[in-house]
């Protein structure tokens, strides 16, 4: 057992309003912690409900390191079931996809098991007769997480039997889910493919704080994006002519300071927020030929222009997605370990929307997003550089000050500055409350 384990207090004074401690990101004691304790107590994202549409079909992820299969029952509602054999532990399905039919079954030994998780039948079942299998945990079969939610087809879990309500966690920031979705003329999405995957060897909670972090695109993407645009600028062309969807995309990156403090940061409670509250790099791509007309054919006139006229940058759902309304992509981070997270960056159809949005969303993804990406590899290299830096011993702390409050409130929606940190002290504040509620809670019950 080490310092911080069932110790909040200690795991508490990792944080202290502006400053975090490195361990945070480097021990692997932390993230342990977290595995068990923070991804357990907060409603995470499974996935979309289009990945499963008929009945039988099965999608399995992990919730921090607790590998889940998300299925559609019978009943056509989503489960979310932990993805192991209550009999040995085999895991059921390996599978990243795929159709079950009405049952799953344990390729070791033949179990099988409703979609529901539910015991469905044991092989030479005699063999248990008066052993008492009625009473083992193994009779009750697939075991379902704590709390499943779906929320406009985003399907959330909470793997703790007890906690937070989804709406309580999430409340006014549902907003920004709900803007990507109302962009459909059906009120409907559906994923488009399969996500790029993408490996970084840091921590994963470094990129999401990148996501409301400003200032550093026009410093960090000065080698990619700036590049692009000095090309464009020699070639002839200046800021007030067309620019081809490639450009309308990689020039915003390297907008001034300026844009992005006017752009404005809104926080609310246990970690989210997003950046974009009242432009974005997003604000300025051309208009597609009869989409505005198919949005109001549903909405009326007036709400069309109001659901395209709201362009939120970055929404971060606390603890680990990121959405992009205005192009509809939601980027996922899977902690590995300390220093490893896989990024999966899916990419969704509006349905009954033109498909020059799909074309434009897909673009952007392998520009941006993609491990042949001419943008993510700048960031890509400043986290490796961080998680190799945060083990220099001459500083043990990590700055988030930038528009810094004495005595800040967290339990409030805020409005600030586009360039302030306060999103990145909200995530570490929502951090510390779930990191601790279940160990308070073992202390309390001892």
């Amino acid at each position: 057992m080490g310092r911080y384990t069932d110790n909040p207090q200690a795991v508490a004074a990792l944080v202290r309003g502006r400053e975090v401690h490195r361990d945070v990101y480097v021990d692997p004691e932390i993230y342990r912690l977290e595995m068990k304790h923070l991804f357990a107590n907060a409603w995470v994202f499974v996935g979309h409900d289009s990945q499963t549409s008929n009945k039988g079909d099965y999608f399995t992820t992990q919730i921090g390191d607790q590998p889940v299969i998300m299925v559609r029952h019978s009943d056509n509602e989503i489960k979310v079931l932990y993805n192991r054999c209550p009999h040995k532990g085999t895991k059921i399905a390996i599978d990243r996809t795929g159709n079950t039919g009405k049952f799953f079954r344990c390729p070791y030994h033949a179990w099988s098991f409703k979609t529901d998780g539910c015991l469905l039948a044991i092989p030479l079942k005699k063999g248990y007769e008066g052993t008492g299998l009625e009473e083992a945990e193994g009779s009750r079969g697939m075991k379902a997480v704590g709390a499943v939610h779906n929320h406009r087809g985003f399907v959330f879990a909470r793997l703790a039997e007890e906690g937070i309500s989804f709406e309580e966690y999430f409340g006014d920031s549902l907003s920004s889910l709900d803007n990507m979705v109302d962009r459909s003329p059906a009120g409907r999405l559906e994923v488009a493919g399969p996500p790029l995957r993408y490996m970084h060897q840091c921590n994963w909670k470094m990129l999401v704080e990148n996501q409301t972090d400003t200032c550093h695109p026009m410093v960090a993407h000065e080698s990619s994006a700036g590049t692009a645009v000095q090309i464009w600028k020699e070639m002839g062309y200046t800021e007030d002519d067309p620019k081809p969807p490639a450009m309308e995309i990689i020039a915003p990156f390297m907008s001034p300071y300026e844009f992005f403090e006017n752009m404005g940061i809104r926080t609310w409670p246990n970690g989210h927020g997003h950046t974009g509250v009242h432009h974005s790099i997003h604000s300025k791509y051309s208009e597609i030929p009869g989409y505005l007309d198919a949005l109001s054919e549903t909405y009326g006139a007036e709400k069309a222009e109001a659901i395209l006229t709201e362009n939120r940058h970055n929404t971060v759902y606390f603890p680990n997605i990121m959405i992009k309304g205005p192009i509809q992509q939601l980027r996922v981070f899977i902690p590995l370990a300390a220093d490893k997270t896989l990024v999966e960056s899916y990419i969704y159809r509006l349905v009954d929307a033109p498909d020059e949005l799909l074309a434009r969303t897909a673009m952007y993804n392998r520009m941006i997003n993609a491990p042949t990406s001419i943008v993510g590899h700048d960031d890509l290299e400043m986290y490796e550089r961080a998680q190799e830096g945060l083990h220099v011993d001459g500083l043990e702390w990590v700055n988030v000050q930038r528009l810094y409050e004495e005595d800040e409130d967290f339990d409030e929606e805020r409005v600030e500055n586009g360039t302030t940190e306060r999103q990145m002290r909200n995530q570490f504040n929502a951090w510390v409350k779930f990191m601790t509620a279940s160990m308070q809670g073992k202390e309390a019950a001892e």
